[in-house]
């Protein structure tokens, strides 16, 4: 397992040189704590990074989480938060004379905290498999990735450690009234499609399933989609690297694993910022 400060380099810019390196140590010590609480071993720290090693998937999750939670309760340093992005994989490894560790596991591992994103913990499939039932069912298939030396794609899992926080709302007995919005029209180059009451759900993604399929690697395999709701349209994102909507008064807004309702007339990027030379822009008019 990889834990590593989010945005390091912000924060000695924010913060001058001694107050970012005192809470960059902190960091690394309670998670090297946390590593130890869990039956982990600490292998080495690498500047803002810790790399620590168990011998059970649910001690490494659990160990994850707790960082997470710990770092989540912590209130921003002049304006600044401090995030971790962490990345896991279980397998086998060799361990040199000095204790550390090199090989394939240790790859994966390493490909998984570069895709993480701050707050974020990243596995693969195969350990997931190995995760006791309760902690499994926290997880969730969100991409796919090539790693070096691999012949086939890594499945990549998020595991939510996150509380669900459910709020009951109630809403008054409204009598339904007639729906007459006029469909949302999506293109993307030649193809022209459209989302409506009987068609209410539009793909986007790298994957040649989708009903949009767009061939760049910042995509995800099921990046993004939007559906219909009770006469409203919304993108919702569920990518790696998240999704781009610039609205027709100019405004360009970030969308990653959220909802953003879609009026108007707009341009979409999956995976990156809008640049209107850009081969794989999606334009959508209601």
């Amino acid at each position: 397992m990889f834990a590593d400060v989010s945005g390091s380099t912000r924060l000695y810019e924010k913060l001058g040189d001694s107050q970012a390196n005192a809470i960059i140590s902190d960091v690394i010590q309670f998670m090297s704590d946390i590593t130890r609480q869990n039956s982990g071993t600490v292998i080495k720290t690498i500047g803002d990074e810790v790399m620590c090693k168990f011998y059970k998937v649910d001690d490494a999750i659990n160990a994850a989480s707790m960082i997470q939670e710990e770092l989540d309760r912590r209130p921003p340093i002049n304006g600044v938060s401090i995030g971790v992005h962490i990345g896991l994989h279980w397998g086998t490894a060799i361990v040199k004379q000095d204790g550390d560790l090199f090989g394939d596991a240790v790859n994966v591992a390493a490909r998984m905290t570069g895709i993480a994103k701050a707050r974020q913990i990243i596995t693969t499939e195969a350990t997931a498999c190995q995760l006791s039932p309760e902690l499994k069912e926290k997880s969730r298939e969100i991409d796919r990735a090539s790693v070096k030396g691999k012949a086939e794609d890594i499945i990549i899992y998020e595991f939510v450690w996150e509380p669900e926080d459910v709020t009951r709302i109630s809403m008054p007995n409204l009598k339904a009234t007639p729906e007459t919005v006029s469909p949302l029209v999506v293109q993307f180059n030649d193809i022209r499609k459209k989302v409506s009451k009987d068609t209410p759900l539009l793909t986007f993604g790298r994957s040649s399933d989708s009903d949009i399929s767009i061939d760049t690697d910042l995509a995800s395999r099921e990046h993004a989609h939007i559906e219909y709701r009770r006469g409203k349209y919304v993108l919702v994102d569920h990518s790696t690297n998240g999704t781009f909507v610039r609205t027709e008064d100019g405004n360009e807004v970030y969308v990653r694993r959220e909802e953003l309702p879609l009026q108007g007339r707009g341009i979409i990027s999956l995976g990156e910022t809008i640049q209107l030379n850009q081969p794989y822009l999606i334009h959508f008019k209601t």
